[in-house]
């Protein structure tokens, strides 16, 4: 107007007074969280921090949600409440989930949030955000857990009683009714809907049109009671129903309609649907079930292979239990917890590699015997298999056959129930799922430190460092990982502090990962843990799918880091002392520094400095003292938390490594110490027990160290290298007697009745990887000149050649069966007089 701007317009009085009402207004939506959850502003935080640094802006809680419960099954379905803050009645609650699924919520009549969490066919930490204009607008965050649904707390889902029942129901005596329970105080409803839902894969294998569907069939029971209890007679399925041969079952409030998706529900475990199969199943199992083993074998030699990108399995239950970067139990086999291995008979604990395989999402399962020797497919029904579907999935998760736990079903395990538990055609099954041996199986290398502290690099090199500040225990050009510490000064019993130093705190990150820190609290012996500065519980979850890195903690003094590189951190509370062991596959040699040394072989050169010089390995203590304080870390290169005035103060704005603090660099053993005589009987040779005793006053941290350092001895032997000359078969008309191919074992070989033994009876497992003897043949006596010569020109030793293969065993298998039931399958069974429609 009239060719003047905006500012011209106005007189300087106006401006100035416009200019007020801006910054006034823009200082106060930076004082609010709304929609700023993890920044700060200069005048207060909405970061996870805020709270103990007393800086949070006013409506933090308001914004920046907190919930309970925080994690359930990616099913969906469960209900959490909003916790410390409230909503006005008239509000409409909607919440949306990884930015693209909605959730309807209420409000309760103390006007606190509720909402459900929706099927997300992946685990890990979920972002959501809610609405309170009914979905317009978003601004409030938090994050969900979603949990494997196997791995989900049993007081959060339906139990079936007597579990196998239900997934033999149909086959040979095995029938009647079915009962199954929950918590009826976990759903607000008097009467509830009994669902069946079913999972499917649809789509071209390995294609982008290759789908998940969880898809909801028919209901058991409608209005039933919420008494927490469902018992019900299962009729056969008809079709497309009984199509759908694994699921589970849900139970919603009945004033939601059948099959709504997303609503508060609780789920059992996904299952063989045995119960509720076609007609065609109850009068014939076996058959029936030869018959979709066949259609499935047909079905897996079209499809891409798998099992040469899967790493081998550990060659001993020991290393199987030690390598914890690479390898976890198998909640289905544990020895922890009674060995109950229903699909592994014989064995007494399986373990599967933690990641799946990098092209197309595979796993890897190892069991072993009571001997701790590992159980193989070609020798008994109870060995380990492989995976085309990882059972706990893998990034990205949402497409198959990545899906967590339900891929694996359909892929490996209804599969088994064909060819291996609902009919006798093992063979089949595993022609396809043979198990690894661990012939290039390598273990991990190990470095720890412990006490006072005490190093043990991972090339064997022991010293101890007693800097205070914040340091790199790992730096590695591998996969840029990164393992951290901090330091901080005993305070002994009378209240002064001793001249030595403990850890406090370990951070680490791989490659862009979540940052993981584990610290010490001021109860005894138990960790925190932070996830990117925030601290996670473990109350209702033990394992954590998170960005780049699981996580595990059974109990509050122990905690698992697992890296997709293979390296683990263990991190172990005692006795007022923190125990980091850091474990390092084989790809690491040549790529690490810091305080645990350079892995190359070599431990002249562990002590390297920053800039590549060396320190002799015979260093006296004051100068590895100043190795240690030149792997000082930065701010810049910080991962840990300051999230009180003490850590800011003494850690973020003061020197990395504190120039101030000088400690004891050794400790004389004086008989006249009144506590020399119990150190002496309480360490014997041991030198850290004795130094960590002596320095703190304290027996009690002195067996703390000594307990510490014996396991560090237990865990490098138990993965001392092992080798292997790889499986034997049987020779054809006959047996072997040993299942065990390790360095010095031993297996013979007999003949059936009318064959002759030719090559050896009996062959070692030599320390050259290779067999002694030749390969043994049984011929009949009275061909023996021809056979002999026929099959020693085609067969040869499978461990020096590894052509004769667990997999040409079963191919061999195959080729020799007619590929019809056996007798037991073709014996017909009369129909159970339940079967009906659903």
């Amino acid at each position: 107007m009239n060719g003047k701007t905006v500012w011209e317009r106005f007189s300087p009085p106006m401006v100035t007074i416009v200019l007020i009402v801006w910054f006034s207004q823009l200082s106060a939506a930076q004082s609010s969280c709304e929609s700023r959850c993890g920044q700060r502003s200069r005048d207060c935080s909405c970061q996870a921090t805020c709270e103990s640094l007393k800086e949070c802006c006013a409506d933090y809680r308001q914004f920046c949600l907190q919930i309970s419960p925080h994690s359930g099954t990616l099913l969906g379905g469960a209900h959490f409440v909003i916790l410390n803050t409230t909503f006005d009645p008239a509000s409409k609650l909607v919440c949306r989930f990884n930015s693209e699924i909605n959730t309807q919520g209420y409000v309760d009549s103390g006007n606190r949030g509720h909402c459900a969490s929706p099927l997300l066919y992946e685990s890990g930490w979920i972002p959501f955000e809610v609405s309170t204009d009914n979905g317009a607008t978003f601004n409030r965050h938090g994050t969900w857990l979603a949990v494997h649904h196997s791995k989900v707390s049993a007081e959060f889902k339906i139990t079936l009683h007597n579990a196998t029942k239900w997934q033999y129901y149909g086959t040979p005596n095995t029938g009647g009714s079915l009962t199954m329970s929950w918590n009826a105080s976990l759903l607000t409803a008097a009467a509830v809907n009994v669902e069946l839902w079913g999972y499917r894969e649809t789509g071209e294998a390995y294609s982008d049109s290759w789908k998940p569907e969880l898809r909801f069939l028919y209901s058991l029971g409608k209005a039933v009671p919420n008494s927490g209890s469902f018992t019900f007679v299962p009729h056969c399925a008809k079709k497309p129903f009984s199509d759908w041969e694994i699921g589970a079952l849900r139970v919603s409030p009945s004033m939601k309609d059948e099959g709504d998706r997303d609503v508060a529900a609780l789920w059992t475990g996904v299952h063989a649907l045995a119960w509720h199969l076609e007609e065609k199943f109850r009068k014939d199992s076996a058959a029936w079930a030869y018959d979709k083993c066949i259609s499935w074998h047909e079905t897996e030699q079209k499809l891409p292979d798998f099992l040469s990108e899967i790493a081998d399995c550990p060659c001993t239950l020991a290393q199987s239990r030690a390598d914890t970067g690479r390898f976890h139990v198998d909640y289905g086999c544990d020895i922890e917890k009674g060995s109950v291995c229903t699909y592994h008979p014989g064995s007494v604990h399986c373990v599967r590699a933690i990641q799946a395989s990098p092209k197309y999402g595979a796993g890897q399962q190892c069991c072993y015997d009571h001997t701790g020797a590992q159980v193989l497919t070609a020798d008994s029904i109870g060995g380990s298999t492989p995976d085309r579907g990882h059972d706990w999935g893998s990034p990205p998760y949402r497409k198959p056959p990545r899906v967590p736990g339900v891929s694996h079903w359909l892929y490996d395990v209804i599969t088994f129930y064909y060819c291996c538990l609902w009919s006798d055609n093992c063979h089949y099954y595993f022609t396809h799922r043979p198990s690894s041996d661990c012939r290039t199986y390598r273990p991990p290398r190990v470095g720890v430190v412990f006490g006072d502290p005490h190093f043990i690099t991972l090339d064997g090199s022991t010293y101890t460092f007693n800097g205070k500040g914040e340091y790199y225990l790992l730096n590695t050009t591998y996969k840029a990982l990164t393992v951290q510490v901090r330091t901080e000064p005993v305070s002994l019993e009378n209240g002064s502090l001793a001249k030595a130093t403990r850890l406090s705190a370990v951070a680490m990150q791989e490659s862009g990962s979540d940052v993981i820190e584990v610290r010490t609290t001021r109860l005894p012996d138990h960790l925190e843990v932070l996830r990117n500065q925030q601290v996670l519980s473990f109350s209702e979850q033990s394992w954590m799918d998170l960005k780049g890195v699981f996580l595990y903690s059974s109990v509050r003094g122990n905690v698992s880091v697992m890296f997709p590189s293979g390296a683990g951190v263990e991190v172990r509370g005692r006795g007022g002392l923190m125990t980091v062991s850091v474990l390092l596959p084989e790809e690491f040699l040549n790529h690490t520094s810091g305080l645990l040394g350079s892995m190359n072989n070599d431990p002249q050169d562990d002590f390297m400095f920053k800039n590549g010089s060396v320190l002799f390995r015979d260093s006296s203590p004051e100068d590895l003292f100043v190795f240690g304080a030149d792997w000082a870390i930065s701010n810049e290169t910080s991962l840990f938390t300051y999230d009180t005035a003490d850590l800011l103060n003494t850690y973020f704005y003061a020197e990395k490594h504190d120039p101030a603090f000088v400690p004891v660099y050794s400790v004389i053993e004086n008989p006249d110490d009144p506590l020399y005589g119990e150190m002496s009987k309480l360490c014997g040779q041991d030198p850290f027990c004795k130094f960590d005793t002596m320095t703190m006053k304290n027996l009690a941290t002195g067996n703390a160290t000594k307990i510490s350092f014996q396991s560090h001895v237990s865990l490098v032997k138990d993965l001392e290298p092992v080798l292997s000359c790889g499986w034997l078969a049987p020779p054809t008309k006959g047996k072997k007697e040993g299942t065990t191919y390790l360095v010095g074992s031993t297996v013979k070989f007999t003949c059936n009745k009318g064959y002759v033994l030719t090559g050896s009876a009996e062959r070692t497992c030599l320390s050259t990887g290779m067999w002694s003897g030749d390969t043994p043949h049984c011929v009949s006596d009275n061909i023996l000149g021809i056979v002999l010569g026929t099959e020693n020109s085609n067969k040869r030793n499978p461990g020096e050649s590894g052509l004769y293969t667990p997999e040409a065993y079963f191919q061999s298998q195959l080729n020799e069966s007619n590929q019809t039931p056996s007798a037991m399958q073709l014996k017909i069974f009369s129909p159970k007089k339940d079967c009906g429609p659903p």
